[in-house]
């Protein structure tokens, strides 16, 4: 067995329940009495209406992420904290929506109709724009190379128009699938063989567009947000996406039919033959789009408690979770299409705002913080941490006056691992505590044991993690700074996740606190200690050299 491996076990069992061995620190009675604040009661509060459907699934650039925004705002103000951001508790990021603003496809002459006959995507045009033309369009099938079929035979793609249906495999066995992924790899595949043979552009005939509903359209519309950090800027400034148009079934036939066949007709001979009909068509086609950029209201909610001490308060402790969630899918089977995000993240969300009341509480009763605290929830975690990247190449405090991140990231249900066993309500993922300093993971076992006397599952710690929850949470882009954290999760990854059953209803509120309430003590110390965590290992969980 890995020796890390092996130390991590020990290390769960210890905190578990072998505390004895482990020197427990002396409990502070004011971290007792102001850890009140953090209780089931205010927690269902709080969640009832941040998880509400009138908040819509709080996805990120939407009306329920402001919403959001404006409650946890007012929240902060309401017990005290400040505005850090001048005076402001919004961090605003640089979002913007590019979608295409004007298309246009035409078959020998006759335009075609935009989101019903064909649709262009935001992500196949670059900032400029195209426009191309061509009097012929090579037919191609389903773009297939495999062993003993090939749609590409003879032909040279270079500066060609290439027409072929978006998804399918006559070669395929009977009874196989083909799940979303796979296809996506598949047509992934294609587009860049296309593009490295140098082909003017793809018509990709997709039968999903032949009855486009409101919502799909709506979808099709919307364009994508894109976070103007200088490394996306420069990235769209050099990306030349590969162009690309969808069109319907029936506009596939109206170019099909200059060549006296039809979809229908070249799928069932190559069917029947298990050969390519590929050729060239002789027709006219001409395109063109632009691409809009529209700001996106999109901010980060920062609270801030200065520390009382005058010399430790420039050190900074910042306690985060994620306020935003996936919003609204349409398509979703049942009447249900709003992802609540109860617990992802609203759970974490609400620990953040309940252990800034008790900070706060402590503060106006004379016993506040030595080191300051700044508490904020970040949006964007599920568009890819966008919200703690921002912060971390836009620090409201200097990067080394920060001593620690603690992110609570899903605290509020029992994961599937422990469904039905003793510790189903005593338990929390502890991940990251070992990966950057000792001291951190030495002072989470000694609050545990002295306080909350959970169970401290390491699982995630171990480097061979196939679901890298390590890097999927916003502690990590402090991490990556050399900063010292703490991710809390509860191992929910099948039950709802990312599903409208995502509900407040299902919220385990005692455990919830609990999770709070350990996170809130290991705070208190890092605020309080005389030192700050020293910074001894690697970032991997292996001592500095």
């Amino acid at each position: 067995m890995n020796k890390k491996i092996l130390s991590l076990g020990l290390a769960s069992i210890l905190s578990a329940g072998c505390f004895a061995q482990i020197k427990p620190l002396v409990a502070n009675k004011d971290a007792i009495r102001f850890s009140k604040a953090i209780n089931p009661i205010d927690g269902r509060k709080h969640l009832s209406i941040l998880a509400s459907d009138e908040y819509e699934g709080r996805e990120t650039g939407t009306k329920g992420a402001w919403m959001a925004a404006d409650y946890i705002r007012n929240y902060f103000k309401s017990i005290g904290l400040k505005g850090p951001v001048n005076g402001d508790y919004f961090q605003k990021i640089d979002l913007a929506n590019y979608s295409v603003s004007e298309s246009m496809f035409t078959i020998n002459g006759q335009p075609k109709q935009a989101y019903k006959d064909f649709v262009i995507l935001s992500n196949s045009v670059g900032l400029n724009g195209f426009t191309f033309s061509a009097n012929d369009v090579v037919f191609v099938g389903y773009g297939l190379t495999k062993d003993g079929y090939n749609d590409f035979d003879g032909i040279n793609v270079e500066g060609k128009v290439v027409m072929m249906f978006a998804a399918g495999d006559p070669t395929a066995k009977a009874g196989d699938k083909t799940d979303r992924r796979q296809a996506m790899m598949a047509r992934a595949k294609k587009m860049s063989y296309l593009a490295q043979g140098k082909a003017k552009a793809v018509i990709l005939i997709d039968p999903t567009l032949d009855n486009i509903t409101e919502a799909r359209k709506a979808s099709y519309t919307a364009g994508s947000n894109v976070m103007k950090t200088a490394e996306n800027i420069e990235r769209m400034k050099k990306q030349n996406p590969f162009t690309s148009i969808s069109i319907s079934t029936a506009t596939a036939n109206e170019i099909l039919k200059t060549a006296n066949t039809s979809v229908d007709a070249v799928q069932k001979k190559i069917a029947e033959t298990m050969k390519p009909a590929s050729q060239t068509l002789s027709v006219a086609i001409s395109a063109s789009a632009m691409k809009k950029e529209t700001p996106v209201r999109c901010e980060n909610v920062l609270g801030f408690l200065e520390g009382t001490d005058p010399v430790l308060k420039k050190e900074v402790l910042v306690l985060t979770g994620h306020y935003d969630h996936i919003g609204i899918t349409p398509d979703v089977e049942g009447p249900d299409k709003i992802n609540n995000g109860a617990d992802d993240d609203g759970s974490g969300t609400t620990g953040v705002l309940l252990m800034a009341k008790a900070f706060s509480d402590a503060k106006k009763a004379g016993k506040g913080p030595k080191r300051s605290i700044l508490f904020m929830t970040v949006v964007g975690e599920e568009k890819g941490l966008w919200g703690s990247e921002w912060y971390s190449e836009h620090p409201v405090f200097p990067v080394e006056n920060t001593i620690a991140d603690l992110n609570t990231d899903m605290i509020g249900r029992v994961g599937e691992e422990y469904l039905g066993k003793p510790d189903s309500a005593n338990y929390i993922y502890s991940v990251g505590s070992k990966m950057l300093s000792s001291d951190l993971a030495t002072l989470q076992d000694r609050v545990n044991a002295t306080y909350t006397k959970m169970k401290l599952d390491f699982k995630y710690d171990d480097p061979n993690d196939t679901e890298r929850i390590y890097y999927r949470s916003d502690h990590y882009n402090f991490a990556k700074l050399g900063i010292p954290i703490i991710f809390y999760y509860d191992g929910m990854l099948q039950q709802d996740y990312h599903r409208p059953g995502d509900e407040v209803s299902k919220i385990n509120f005692e455990l919830l606190a609990k999770r709070a309430h350990l996170t809130y003590y290991i705070g208190w110390e890092l605020a309080n200690q005389a030192k700050r965590p020293v910074v001894d290992m690697d970032g991997k969980g292996n001592p500095k050299k």
